[in-house]
């Protein structure tokens, strides 16, 4: 069991909500995960340990544990939301979203942090985060042939013309 569910029961004692075996599991399966994970990909692990929680008691789940501030949501383009909790992650990180695999890698960048800071400092602006998700095809989908379609992008300056 993660030492993290203990502030996820912390914060639903104070929301006046039901610590419940459900809510707890679902906490648990997102706690011990060091990736970015669906609501499929928590039900099926969830049932790989032999749970059976509804698709609705994770979604209610997940969306308590993002206002808790224990979990963030992302949403890369997939036509859902994924998940990753914020203890043991790299404090400051950006993203690398695969259009092909969906295969999303983590990194640091202290350049992106020093621009973040400078842009900030310039405009009078205290800033306290921010998100980078860049988008593309990772090496293993481009080593296997995939490209990206051209369709459907297009330069803003040409449609001035």
């Amino acid at each position: 069991m993660s030492p993290y569910l203990r502030l996820f029961r912390r914060y639903l004692r104070e929301q006046g909500l039901p610590v419940t075996p459900q809510r707890e599991a679902v906490a648990d399966t997102i706690f011990t995960s060091s990736g970015h994970l669906s609501v499929e990909d928590i039900e099926l692990a969830l049932r790989g340990t032999g749970e059976r929680i509804g698709k609705a008691t994770i979604y209610r789940t997940m969306e308590i544990l993002v206002r808790s501030g224990l979990v963030e949501e992302h949403d890369f383009g997939e036509g859902f939301k994924r998940y990753e909790h914020l203890f043991g992650q790299t404090p400051v990180h950006e993203h690398l979203i695969c259009l092909n695999c969906h295969e999303v890698v983590e990194f640091q960048s202290p350049e992106v942090v020093r621009v973040q800071e400078e842009t900030a400092r310039q405009h009078g602006f205290v800033s306290t985060r921010h998100r980078l998700e860049i988008y593309g095809l990772c090496s293993k989908c481009q080593a296997s042939g995939v490209e990206l379609p051209d369709e459907g992008l297009t330069c803003p300056v040409e449609l001035l013309h």
